[in-house]
């Protein structure tokens, strides 16, 4: 790596922990800001993904305020054991990866503090109000469309994403036999005929292609590509060395020729592709409004996600692919709306221009930057060592 990209990136990590620090302390009860001033809400998962740039920053302060996040997340838990999607609201329910993501955080708090019964009354009833998720009453979970982070895309049935969420707090939890099983359940191929016979279970492999379907339902599937997910995949371990080998190799052929087409304007993967176009089976109306080719949950290039895309290359030992890749990552997060601020740390970004579309200063942008950062400078991946090993 060259003298003047190292120098940049930790200029870029002073500025994350300035981001972090700003946001620490909104005004929804001292909550944490979702983004330095477009969203002053606490949403859930924004706050909980931006736990793994947190523990790795050493700073006290930060530490402390998720701390108060899960706190006060558990104190708003529904009688069941269902996390909110706000942190301050008890009645702003039925995301369905805020739970998930509320386990895998406590877990990865626990080993961050050396707290081993941290919060345990109200993990109980989350593991319990999730073994209630599954239709077939067997380890994967389900959802209803829009309930996870894509608030305006369609996730049918069994989502890869927050599968691999569960897979993750099942071993950081030290549920060993039960995150074993839901592997083998997830490595079963997606059912591509019209028939589905007795006692045949659906899974998330596709079959000729190195990556993890986007979502399966009996004889339904999507196989286009989702890269938060697949990039947990790896990062979990649900893909083996030699599988998240070939899913990096073939997201970098694909985003080759997509930059060729004049379909990605920057060398770093959109967040899903190919893009769902009018027309096709997959389009839905409000896609026009929301949801272009390109855009927003389409393909658009969310720094949040390509920062755990960085740190799945180190946990696939494409160490240099990963430098690489945080520059580019560097690049991207200078760019802002508002153009004083010499790094943006911006919700999205176009595919097609590169143009940033979102908010600035956004929480989980700053921290998994800082994430991808101590990946890269470490070679390994906090907390999701552990997991993998297991």
């Amino acid at each position: 790596m060259k003298t003047t990209d190292i120098e940049e990136i930790e200029a870029a990590k002073g500025a994350a922990l300035k981001v972090l620090l700003h946001n620490a302390h909104g005004p929804y009860h001292g909550l944490p800001r979702t983004a330095g001033w477009g969203y002053p809400e606490p949403y859930t998962r924004d706050l909980l993904f931006s736990l793994f740039g947190i523990a790795v920053s050493g700073d006290q302060k930060l530490i402390t305020s998720i701390r108060k996040v899960l706190e006060t997340l558990a104190i708003n838990q529904t009688e069941h054991g269902h996390i909110t999607s706000l942190v301050h609201d008890k009645g702003d329910r039925g995301a369905s990866d805020t739970t998930p993501l509320f386990l895998l955080a406590v877990g990865i708090f626990r080993k961050l503090t050396g707290e081993s019964d941290f919060l345990n009354s109200a993990v109980l009833k989350s593991l319990n109000w999730m073994e209630y998720q599954s239709p077939s009453d067997r380890y994967m979970v389900a959802q209803q469309p829009t309930s996870d982070w894509r608030d305006e895309q369609w996730v049918i049935g069994y989502g890869l994403y927050v599968n691999t969420i569960v897979y993750s707090y099942l071993r950081i939890l030290g549920q060993h036999e039960r995150a074993s099983l839901m592997c083998k359940e997830m490595k079963r191929f997606t059912i591509t005929e019209d028939v589905k016979h007795r006692h045949v279970h659906e899974g998330l492999l596709v079959r000729q292609k190195p990556y993890y379907a986007f979502w399966s339902y009996k004889v339904y599937c999507s196989e286009r590509f989702d890269l938060l997910s697949n990039s947990l995949a790896i990062l979990s371990g649900i893909a083996s060395p030699s599988r998240a080998a070939e899913i990096v190799s073939w997201v970098e052929a694909e985003c080759a020729e997509m930059m060729k087409r004049g379909d990605l304007a920057v060398n770093m993967s959109p967040n899903f592709f190919p893009f769902v176009l009018p027309g096709d089976p997959d389009w839905h109306k409000r896609y026009e409004n929301y949801n272009m080719p390109g855009n927003y949950h389409n393909g658009g290039i969310w720094p949040f996600i390509c920062g755990l895309y960085v740190a799945a290359l180190v946990a696939a030992k494409r160490y240099k692919l990963a430098e690489e890749k945080l520059v580019v990552l560097t690049g991207l997060i200078k760019i802002s709306n508002d153009k004083s601020l010499d790094f943006g740390f911006n919700e999205w970004i176009k595919a097609q221009d590169g143009k940033v579309m979102g908010q600035d200063w956004q929480t989980w942008s700053a921290a998994l930057y800082l994430y991808a950062a101590k990946c890269v400078e470490e070679k390994r991946t906090p907390f999701f060592d552990e997991i993998r090993e297991d």
